[in-house]
């Protein structure tokens, strides 16, 4: 096990996941991708929706795609509901809201499950906290949720990175216990910037060199550089692993593992793609103090409050 000794304003403490430095660093992983549950040391995932050789895919490739986790006339309600708020000024003028730097039109929404009771009722369906529940092995809380808008002509992607880099180094998250959901509001085509994962990049850690600069999240949730590989790493792990773009209708959804190396390209196709994006962590991996930052980011962005979904 790799570990560096991280200093706090109390005391020091150990990072399995060291990030952040001089250099690029690559660590094992240290946690299990699908938990056992709570008080069953052992065994493999808890009870839940998700097939055994769903689960044993997930852990394999640390991803899962339902082809239909809503139907249609959920798509257009909650379709409806984020139109509604990216058209409202209040949520634009919303600290919240992250803006488009060339277009000025809304790229994404945080803490919806907040803002929106209908985006607070996807989070508490079963079809989506159960999943999340069966792989982590325990309740969980939502540390993360926004809509994403990649509207057509020139919304700008997201480049390559681990989000267990930023959480653990930004949020303080001490574990890889964390999973995320993409529900899809629009139709996935190959070509309208979607998702793309390096199947069993989830299976190391790539410490990102270089400092976190103060109040980082201004800039990185519009453009990314704090805590992003190198193309040397990008193109290794690329040859390793290879790419897996993901398309699909809408009401589609992927669940991928906190670690998995992802990315999505520009969008400058007429099509949107737009989605509802929801992270859960384990009750059991609550943040603490950033293990490679000055402070923790706002609790929009990283949540503080580990009450489970009920």
């Amino acid at each position: 096990m790799t570990t560096t000794p991280v200093r706090t304003e109390h005391a020091e403490r150990t990072d399995p996941y060291p990030t952040r430095g001089p250099r690029e660093v690559t660590t094992a992983r240290q946690d299990p991708v699908v938990w056992p549950a709570s008080g069953t040391p052992g065994r493999s995932g808890a009870p839940g929706p998700v097939s055994r050789a769903d689960l044993a895919g997930f852990e394999r490739d640390g991803f899962l795609t339902v082809d239909r986790l809503i139907g249609p006339d959920e798509v257009a309600l909650y379709r409806a509901e984020l139109e509604r708020l990216v058209s409202d000024p209040g949520v634009r003028a919303d600290e919240r809201s992250v803006i488009e730097p060339t277009s000025q039109d809304v790229r994404s929404v945080f803490e919806v499950h907040r803002i929106s009771e209908i985006f607070a009722g996807l989070v508490r369906d079963e079809r989506v906290v159960g999943r999340a529940r069966q792989i982590l092995g325990s309740d969980v809380y939502v540390h993360q949720s926004r809509i994403n808008v990649k509207p057509g002509f020139g919304a700008s992607g997201f480049y390559w990175h681990s989000d267990f880099e930023t959480w653990h180094a930004e949020d303080g998250l001490p574990n890889m216990r964390t999973v995320s959901v993409s529900i899809a509001l629009t139709e996935n085509y190959d070509t309208n910037g979607g998702l793309m994962i390096m199947p069993g990049s989830h299976r190391s850690f790539l410490g990102c060199a270089g400092e976190t600069p103060r109040d980082n999240y201004k800039q990185s949730l519009k453009m990314q550089d704090a805590g992003t590989p190198s193309h040397e790493a990008l193109t290794r792990m690329a040859d390793e692993h290879g790419i897996r773009l993901f398309t699909g209708r809408a009401g589609s959804a992927t669940w991928f593992d906190c670690n998995c190396m992802h990315g999505s390209g520009d969008n400058i196709t007429p099509y949107p793609r737009s989605n509802v994006f929801i992270v859960f962590n384990s009750v059991e991996n609550a943040a603490v103090e950033p293990f490679a930052a000055p402070a923790p980011r706002p609790e929009f962005i990283g949540a503080r409050d580990f009450t489970p979904v009920r």
